[in-house]
C-alpha cells in the first residue's frame, strides 16, 4: 500500500466516523434532557461514592423517545424509568407535547457505599413538537414497565389548543 492509498483510507475512514458523530449528535439531541435538584433530593454526597467521575450536580441524561403517526393519530413514547404515575405533568399547548416529571433517588440503606451512580434523578420537563393538530379531549396516557405512552387523536389542521393530560 503506497502512501496515497493510506491517505485515501484515512481520510475515508475520518469522513464515516465524522457522519456517525454527527448523527449520534443529530439524533441525541432533543432526547438529552437536564434533570434539575427535585423537591427529595436525597442523592449521595461526592464522599459516598467510589466512582470518581460522580457530580452530584450533574444532571444530564438520554430520555429516549419515539414518535409514531398514522393516518390518524399520533403515539408518543418515552423511557423513563424508576418513577409513579403521579409523578408525571402533561401538557399540550403551542403545538407541543410537555412532559415534566420528578425521579427521585432512592437509598439501598445506612450502610455501604455507591460504587457507580448513572442514573439521573431530580425534576425534568421534555418538550415534544406535534406534527398536526390533536383532539385534546380524546388525550391518554399510560406509564408500563418504564415506558410511557400518549396517544394523540389527530385533527384537520387549524388553530393549536392547550390540555393537561391525566396519567392513567
Amino acid at each position: 500500500m503506497n502512501l496515497e492509498n493510506m491517505k485515501d483510507s484515512v481520510e475515508s475512514l475520518w469522513n464515516s466516523l465524522a457522519e456517525g458523530w454527527q448523527h449520534l449528535r443529530q439524533s441525541a439531541a432533543t432526547a438529552l434532557t437536564h434533570f434539575k435538584p427535585g423537591s427529595d433530593s436525597a442523592m449521595p454526597s461526592a464522599k459516598e461514592v467510589d466512582d470518581l467521575s460522580y457530580l452530584p450536580t450533574r444532571g444530564w441524561a438520554m430520555l429516549g423517545g419515539d414518535v409514531f403517526e398514522d393516518d390518524k393519530r399520533l403515539v408518543v413514547r418515552l423511557e423513563v424509568p424508576g418513577m409513579e404515575k403521579p409523578d408525571f405533568a402533561i401538557e399540550v399547548f403551542d403545538g407541543r407535547l410537555v412532559v415534566t416529571g420528578e425521579k427521585r433517588f432512592q437509598r439501598e440503606s445506612s450502610e455501604g457505599r455507591w460504587q457507580i451512580v448513572q442514573c439521573a434523578y431530580g425534576s425534568f420537563r421534555r418538550e415534544i413538537p406535534l406534527t398536526a393538530r390533536v383532539a385534546l379531549d380524546e388525550a391518554r396516557a399510560s406509564y408500563s414497565n418504564g415506558v410511557l405512552r400518549i396517544e394523540l387523536r389527530k385533527l384537520e389542521p387549524g388553530p393549536p389548543r392547550s390540555l393537561t393530560i391525566p396519567v392513567e
